[in-house]
């Protein structure tokens, strides 16, 4: 039996400059953490005496007898991928909902494939399943998207992720003081929003417009480096806050299906309450929104936002792993 523990992650800055077809001709970068909020995904060999072969439990539970049969794209795909043939049992648990613009589809993908070499005796790297989590995702399955959150998932950590040229990705953690790091966690306040399924139609919607789109996306690509600077200064961090904001009210203009009245009624109350910006996770139109909210305005935004789910959150720089190994 093999459990895999792989992080969700906060995009910052540069969202939308990993989209193939952005970074393949004008490159991309992101600034990225992973959290303590995780997908665990628990495989074992299933014994042959049962019905059915295969078993996969995630919001539903499926008992087939192919792998063809099996509903569960990434499952069936990654079965497929790492020819893997013997009888499986697959269950899927969560710290934070599907669809919500955590990474949680990527890192289900990645602590799959983690999960499923491990068991085969395979100990991959974290830039292969960074790349087979990619290859699933976009080039078996064909979903829409950009490639940050496979990275992010396999990595973890607070990382630059450069995309383009011949590497197709680079991943530099920061080396942030300790302090600095503790500094800036102490400023975010993460909210739940409810979820949609809109994911996937926001990321095609945005794929269509990104020609049109240069001079935002260029400009939301700087943001990674200035956010960079303010890191490493010696003063102090309010300003990554406003970057923040200058970032969201771009990205909210490469679609209209990026925000709605229910987030903009959300963000503008975070904002009255002391809020010096922030920005809403994933693709947009639905999940979790990050604010940068000085501790001593949090209480405030607390109360304005006490419709809301808060969920407190700390940074973590382990990405996928396996945490239990027990060999049949």
């Amino acid at each position: 039996m093999i459990i895999s523990r792989t992080p969700f992650r906060i995009s910052f800055f540069g969202g939308g400059t990993d989209y193939p077809v952005w970074y393949r001709e004008n490159g991309g970068a992101v600034l990225s953490t992973t959290i303590d909020k995780y997908s665990y995904l628990n495989c074992r060999y299933l014994p042959p005496f049962f019905d059915n072969k295969y078993k996969v439990v995630w919001s539903k539970i499926e008992a087939v007898k192919n792998i063809d049969e099996i509903e569960h794209p990434v499952v069936r795909e990654v079965l497929k991928f790492l020819n893997i043939s013997d009888g499986m049992e697959i269950h899927n648990s969560a710290d934070l909902p599907a669809w919500s613009g955590m990474g949680s589809s990527s890192s289900f993908a990645v602590g799959l494939l983690n999960a499923l070499h491990t068991l085969k005796g395979h100990l991959p790297s974290k830039e292969q399943l960074a790349s087979e989590a990619i290859h699933i995702e976009r080039n078996v399955l064909k979903e829409d998207g950009g490639i940050q959150d496979q990275i992010a998932a396999a990595f973890g950590g607070f990382n630059k992720i450069v995309f383009g040229g011949e590497k197709e990705f680079e991943v530099t953690p920061l080396p942030l003081h300790r302090q600095r790091i503790e500094e800036l966690q102490s400023h975010l306040m993460l909210f739940f929003t409810g979820t949609t399924k809109m994911g996937l139609k926001v990321a095609a919607e945005q794929i269509k417009n990104t020609p049109k789109k240069s001079t935002e996306l260029q400009k939301m690509a700087s943001l990674v480096t200035d956010a960079e600077k303010i890191l490493f200064k010696n003063d102090g961090i309010e300003d990554f806050g406003h970057l923040l904001d200058e970032t969201w009210k771009l990205k909210r203009t490469l679609t209209g299906l990026i925000s709605n009245s229910k987030i903009d009624e959300i963000y503008d109350k975070g904002i009255r309450a002391g809020a010096l910006g922030g920005k809403l996770l994933g693709a947009g139109g639905r999940g979790f929104i990050l604010f940068f909210v000085k501790p001593e305005f949090q209480d405030k935004v607390r109360e304005a936002l006490s419709d809301l789910v808060h969920v407190p959150f700390k940074f973590e720089n382990s990405g996928s792993q396996i945490i239990h190994y027990q060999p049949k």
